[in-house]
């Protein structure tokens, strides 16, 4: 297999190009060891699986239960350690591969698949792929060995194997600065957690204009009077907030490049996240916290969830549900604090001023001089992340408008259904909660005709954080 040298990655080198950290990330990682354990006593049978599930990744393999053997546990801690103290992949580590692929335990199929998510070495690739392809009993033909690899085990639901977050902060934060914080216990399924490919943004409180290589939020955005905003054009997408009578908008072409505002609108302040991956902009109250919890600041970590951003706060380093508000670890996560959702409209720029002449807008200088073409096809053969299993309900991509009612029901909305009926003058209201035109796009009411919080999402990634949604039309 050769032998890999370690890069050094030096945290104060900032003047280092994006492009050229994720290569020395790349080369560097190339060495992780993976990690040897063997087949417990027991075996249990995979949670039982819709006929979804079986009929697009087939039958699960059967499943260990049950604690490492001593000898394969301390050959985990020697290949690991060892790997990651003197920067090589050698015979002994090509030898621990092989134990794993014999094991017959399916869950070290996912350290294996943590480390490939930073291999770009072919060979390695192919080794490490054939090793979870034997312990899944799968054949993948594409060379996708990582996003197949990752598809099966979450659709399969594979428990992960004893110490699992242990191994996976070892191989994450070997080179990262600042995961170290990221990666703790907590209610979020560290499984399900991959790179996105970008560096964490870890840039104190209001430096939106210090250079970082990150997606790089933006703090007290500098805005426009819809009157003297000449850089958007009418049809450009925008995210509409009204918050207290005050109204902005939020141009998709800046949420492309910073993908996190933190902002004060109507006299509140609210932390905005954009995931480009799960097209979905929304916007949560950072106020009227519990006595003593400081003001969170959301950041983008750098990591994905089922290919939906995980974002955390910079002073607590606890880490939110994106699509929920809900803190899963940290302090925050201790204290049990759920940020409030306030509505976002999506909508064009024409629409959003001429409904709201008041409005402001985010000036153009935050782009950063980037000018996306939204006629991209990146999503176009399905989401770039593995995602597992998706709701056959609707198609992957398509849009909802997202709504969960005071009693904790998830509602999904068909967008495009949905448009056609209110155009028409038809009602849609499913439980309770009526959507209705807002500046050419759509927000949901209550039965009182009270504002409550909605936005818009791709299917697959509102289905696998609300997995009981209701769907209109049913």
């Amino acid at each position: 297999m050769g032998y890999y040298v370690m890069a050094e990655i030096n945290p104060a080198r900032k003047d280092l190009l994006p492009d050229v950290r994720v290569v020395l990330l790349l080369s560097a990682l190339m060495i992780l060891s993976t990690y040897s354990y063997a087949q417990s006593n027991g075996m249990a049978k995979s949670d039982a699986l819709s006929p979804h599930v079986i009929s697009v990744f087939g039958t699960p393999p059967d499943i260990p239960t049950g604690d490492l053997s001593p000898d394969v546990k301390a050959a985990v801690d020697i290949v690991f350690k060892d790997s990651l103290a003197n920067g090589g992949w050698g015979k002994s580590q090509a030898a621990a591969l092989d134990v794993i692929a014999q094991s017959n335990d399916p869950r070290l199929a996912w350290p294996i698949a943590d480390l490939m998510r930073f291999i770009s070495q072919q060979a390695l690739m192919a080794d490490l792929g054939g090793a979870t392809q034997t312990l899944l009993d799968i054949e993948i033909k594409d060379g996708r060995y990582w996003g197949s690899t990752t598809d099966h085990l979450m659709a399969w639901n594979i428990p992960a194997p004893p110490d699992y977050l242990d191994y996976k902060k070892g191989i994450f934060t070997t080179l990262i600065p600042g995961w170290e914080n990221i990666f703790r216990e907590g209610n979020i399924d560290w499984r399900h957690v991959s790179w996105g490919g970008v560096l964490i943004d870890d840039r104190p409180y209001d430096t939106t204009d210090e250079p970082c290589n990150c997606i790089p939020a933006a703090d007290n955005p500098t805005v426009t009077q819809a009157k003297d905003a000449t850089w958007p054009k009418d049809n450009d997408i925008v995210f509409g907030i009204q918050v207290n009578g005050e109204y902005r908008a939020y141009p998709r072409q800046i949420m492309e490049v910073r993908e996190m505002v933190n902002d004060t609108l109507g006299g509140r302040t609210l932390g905005i996240p954009y995931c480009t991956l799960c097209g979905s902009a929304q916007a949560y109250f950072t106020d009227a916290l519990p006595e003593g919890v400081m003001r969170p600041v959301l950041r983008t970590s750098g990591l994905l969830i089922r290919s939906n951003k995980v974002m955390y706060d910079i002073n607590s380093y606890s880490v939110f549900d994106t699509f929920t508000g809900q803190a899963v670890t940290g302090s925050l996560a201790q204290k049990n604090i759920k940020l409030e959702q306030a509505t976002v409209v999506t909508t064009t720029w024409g629409e959003w001023k001429s409904a709201y002449p008041e409005t402001t807008v985010l000036e153009e200088r935050l782009a950063l001089g980037k000018n996306f073409d939204f006629k991209n096809n990146r999503d176009a053969n399905g989401p770039i992340f593995p995602v597992g299993d998706v709701d056959p309900r609707l198609d992957v991509h398509a849009d909802v408008v997202g709504v969960v009612t005071d009693a904790g029901k998830a509602i999904a909305f068909d967008r495009r259904k949905a448009m056609l009926e209110l155009q028409q003058g038809e009602t849609v209201e499913q439980d309770g909660i009526e959507l209705i035109l807002d500046a050419g796009g759509i927000k949901a009411v209550s039965e009182s005709a009270e504002n409550i919080s909605s936005h818009e999402a791709f299917w697959f990634a509102w289905s696998q954080f609300h997995p009981d949604t209701v769907l209109w039309p049913n």
